[in-house]
């Protein structure tokens, strides 16, 4: 049986008075590729900060195989957000190297690692440049490319073909599945069924917080007596899709008083107080 290397047992993630996550469980083995198929609000992106250790569950756990929180250990992850959060000023290659430095990897072995898939998202070329006026395919392959620079165990995708062109995301599903074949792990993030079909091992359905199904595409298909995955997904979630709402936070006292600040008002407009909380 594979090894599994991150475990999430009844978990549960609270934003106020939403909950967006309720009572997951899931093992993750080493080297497949598990999609998280949802639509927007379903929860994957919470599910996959807890996984990053950038939440902390409301209740339950996140572990790596060695019982440590991810939170210590952030150098076995790579991470794709769903916000590629590059620094426009620097070169996509200082980009690479600043995160890898953070994560305590020598120069040496991220620049080899971003040699090597640079020349498979025919980036190679690119490296030096400034990351300013890149389009929205060439951030997303350098966010790949920082993902991948400091040689992580496990590797979170956060919709990673999203406003890609048909051929750049056709190039990162063909890394992510030779990722796969050179012995990683892939959480694969997507709301496209069809895009889930071709890249992942193991399907897991998220609807309005919690897990609906897990297993390979055609064990799906044979649970549901259904055809087609579209079908699948649509006898699991037959309830009403909640809005995304798990990252609205509320408003800071102080955030709502600087904003009314600069806000024009008119001649009889009072200024209201606000009191901290």
């Amino acid at each position: 049986m594979p090894k599994s290397l991150l475990s999430i047992q009844g978990v549960s993630k609270n934003f106020a008075e939403i909950e967006a996550l309720q009572g997951i469980s899931l093992e993750i083995y080493s080297g497949e590729i598990v999609g998280l198929v949802g639509s927007n609000g379903a929860g994957k992106t919470t599910l996959l900060r807890l996984m990053a250790g950038v939440y902390k569950p409301t209740s339950g756990s996140v572990n790596l195989s060695n019982g440590q929180a991810v939170t210590s250990m952030r150098q076995e992850l790579g991470v794709v957000p769903e916000s590629t959060g590059l620094y426009s000023r620097l070169t996509a290659w200082e980009n690479i190297r600043y995160h890898s430095r953070l994560h305590g990897a020598p120069d040496s072995l991220s620049w080899a690692r971003t040699e090597k898939f640079a020349e498979h998202l025919d980036m190679k070329d690119s490296l030096s440049r400034h990351t300013k006026g890149f389009s929205r395919g060439m951030k997303q392959k350098t966010a790949l490319l920082r993902a991948l620079a400091h040689g992580p165990n496990i590797l979170l995708l956060d919709e990673p073909t999203a406003g890609l062109d048909i051929t750049s995301a056709r190039t990162v599903r063909a890394l992510v599945r030779q990722l796969r074949d050179e012995g990683g792990t892939v959480i694969y993030s997507t709301h496209q069924l069809a895009e889930a079909q071709q890249v992942c091992d193991r399907i897991v359905i998220i609807h309005n917080g919690e897990i609906r199904a897990d297993g390979s595409p055609s064990a799906l298909l044979q649970d549901t007596n259904t055809d087609t995955l579209e079908d699948a997904y649509v006898s699991l979630t037959q309830d009403q899709a909640r809005t995304r709402q798990e990252e609205k936070d509320k408003e800071s006292a102080f955030s709502g008083w600087w904003r009314r600040l600069f806000t024009p008002r008119t001649p009889n407009t009072t200024l209201e107080v606000i009191e901290d909380e």
